[in-house]
């Protein structure tokens, strides 16, 4: 199995990092970085709820957020990257998907193909270059499900997609797991028109799926067959994870048509992949990816 080399980096990343964190940075530093911390923007679209969007303005490749799902776009991977990118100067998106966070919509009338549309929307519409105007290729970072959605992004758009970083990839999982339950489990949910799933990530301790959410999002699996995706791929993945198995991560490898292609696995990593040396991990393997598009450019 390959591994992205963690080595130093020459913008000097490795002392932004070497002390817990980023969130060891000098006080001086994080002062500057909170008044110039990204403030929340909306976007209007044609007969469908806003979206809200911080955006960071920089040099190209850029770098777009996909939150996982019930998450949004100001989770602790999330802020790391905005700080990040800020600091190297390279431009920066991330939003939250309709009934998200601060974007309108109801999140129970979500589907795949919804936030799909908005992960379209937002390369399409909102994810400039460094000119005003500028449309330029972005490194896609997707959280779980926001890993599915970067996969199904890069399939449609892959003229706008650089490379893709997945963490804790939840591509298809939905629906497999609904599909390997007994037979007797899915005619019951079927009966009752939804399917509720225990969680930590939820103060309701369950997430509540319907029939017809499991149904479109069938529309949307992307494992069944090659993955027509060319750019670079990192699939960075807990083996604890309890959410999302990490084999969903190496299914993912073996089917996307990349010659380049790395899956990360921590022994400890867990499903949201927020510890500090995640999160380090997170930044040093997109820190490399940039480092080889620009050398590639």
């Amino acid at each position: 199995m390959a591994a992205v080399a963690l080595r130093s980096c020459r913008r000097g990343l490795s002392q932004i990092l070497s002390n817990g964190g980023l969130a060891a940075l000098s006080s001086k530093r994080l002062e500057g970085d909170r008044r110039h911390k990204s403030t929340v923007q909306y976007a209007s679209r044609p007969e469908l709820p806003k979206l809200a969007y911080r955006r960071v303005k920089g040099k190209s490749p850029g770098v777009v957020f996909l939150p996982g799902y019930g998450s949004n776009m100001n989770g602790q991977k999330a802020e790391a990257l905005e700080e990040f990118c800020r600091s190297l100067g390279h431009s920066y998106l991330r939003f939250d998907y309709t009934g998200h966070g601060a974007s309108e919509g109801v999140f129970a009338e979500g589907t795949i193909g919804t936030w799909k549309k908005d992960v379209l929307f937002v390369l399409d519409e909102l994810a400039e270059g460094p000119q005003i105007g500028q449309k330029e290729k972005k490194i896609m970072v997707g959280s779980s499900i926001g890993g599915w959605l970067m996969l199904l992004a890069a399939i449609a758009r892959p003229e706008k997609t650089a490379a893709l970083v997945g963490i804790s990839t939840a591509a298809d999982h939905i629906v497999t797991s609904f599909n390997t339950l007994p037979l007797e489990a899915r005619k019951e949910f079927e009966e009752k028109g939804e399917w509720t799933v225990p969680t930590k990530h939820s103060e309701e301790g369950i997430y509540k799926f319907s029939m017809n959410f499991l149904r479109e999002a069938e529309n949307h699996c992307v494992l069944q067959s090659p993955i027509p995706i060319t750019c670079p791929v990192r699939l960075i993945h807990g083996l604890k994870d309890e959410d999302v198995p990490w084999h969903i991560s190496m299914q993912v490898a073996e089917r996307v048509l990349s010659p380049d292609v790395d899956v990360i696995l921590r022994r400890h990593g867990q499903h949201r992949m927020s510890e500090k040396d995640d999160i380090k991990l997170m930044v040093y393997t997109i820190d490399d990816l940039i480092d080889k598009l620009t050398t590639m450019v």
